[in-house]
């Protein structure tokens, strides 16, 4: 199968993708931020008979909390988010509660993020995914430094893991909206497992392309690639079956705490399966014949080697 005569569609594919994601994170309400991000208190109700959205609402109304979000987690239970409380805003929400819903209910759990902490946790989320770039940058560099220009690797290798991120988190701004999908502390160690995942299989792909080269140094570089892409595609697509098959079945059956968490990895699977293959080994290429100087991604000019692989 040639697979890299078709890069520019691929390439184009991940541009078109990476633009929507973009777009979708620039548009407002953009990403839905956890109390994690934003500061505030999350608290779960559980009552004792079946109780409507519409009468909780009522009570927090009625405790000035007319702006909080209510999301139903099963019958007569629910998860709540809203601004700041401290002690003595759960016992106002308690007391309406009690004098319009009534008494038979508990509060399993309740959460609270200061402002200063969800500060922290933004900045410390940032450092935390451009330092697991970085060392993804510097490893991919040492691991392939007996080959010529290893710094291509690494680049094509961080340009695929930024592909990667940018998607996810276009794909929650939409989610954020239709299924109110969050973004929390939680939502970050989704990204971090979604990192490792994406550039294991890049280097699993790019130690073949070495390999090859190495056998073969004659061999246009394009056509080694598309031989490695041919020998390693099965088992990425395989491993990436069962792995996907793994968390959609907890994601059926892990209940709503686990959610988020599943469709970040999830949807991490499937699309650093997708850049492994499509984009990483296809930027090598793409670099290789000067693409980039010829910009004719959708033009049948251009990277001619490549084309004969």
């Amino acid at each position: 199968m040639n697979i890299v005569s078709k890069r520019y569609w691929f390439l184009s594919l991940s541009a078109v993708l990476v633009a929507i994601a973009l777009i979708a994170l620039a548009t407002p309400p953009r990403l839905n931020l956890g109390i994690d991000f934003t500061s505030g208190t999350s608290f779960d109700l559980a009552f004792e008979t079946d109780v409507q959205t519409e009468d909780v609402r009522r009570a927090l109304t009625s405790a000035g909390h007319g702006d909080a979000i209510i999301q139903k987690s099963g019958d007569g239970e629910f998860f709540v988010r809203t601004r700041d409380l401290g002690q003595i805003g759960i016992d106002e929400i308690k007391a309406e509660i009690n004098e319009r819903i009534g008494t038979d209910y508990r509060i399993p759990s309740v959460t609270s993020v200061g402002s200063s902490v969800a500060a922290n946790t933004v900045r410390n989320a940032i450092i935390a995914v451009l330092v697991a770039a970085g060392f993804v940058m510097l490893y991919v560099m040492y691991a392939f430094r007996n080959i010529p220009k290893s710094y291509r690797y690494a680049i094509a290798a961080i340009v695929a893991l930024g592909h990667d991120v940018f998607i996810v988190l276009g794909l929650f701004a939409i989610l954020g909206q239709v299924i109110d999908a969050e973004v929390n502390a939680i939502f970050v160690v989704g990204i971090l497992t979604v990192i490792g995942y994406s550039v294991h299989d890049t280097i699993v792909i790019f130690d073949r392309i070495r390999e090859n080269v190495s056998l073969a140094p004659s061999r246009p570089f394009a056509t080694s690639v598309n031989i490695s892409i041919n020998e390693s595609m099965a088992r990425s697509i395989s491993t990436s079956i069962t792995t996907a098959m793994t968390i959609v079945a907890m994601l059926l059956f892990g209940g709503e705490t686990l959610r988020d968490f599943l469709i970040v990895l999830l949807s991490g699977v499937i699309i650093g399966t997708y850049s492994s293959v499509f984009l990483a080994a296809q930027l090598l290429v793409a670099w290789d014949n000067g693409d980039y100087r010829r910009l004719k991604f959708w033009g049948r000019g251009g990277g001619a080697s490549a084309d004969r692989a």
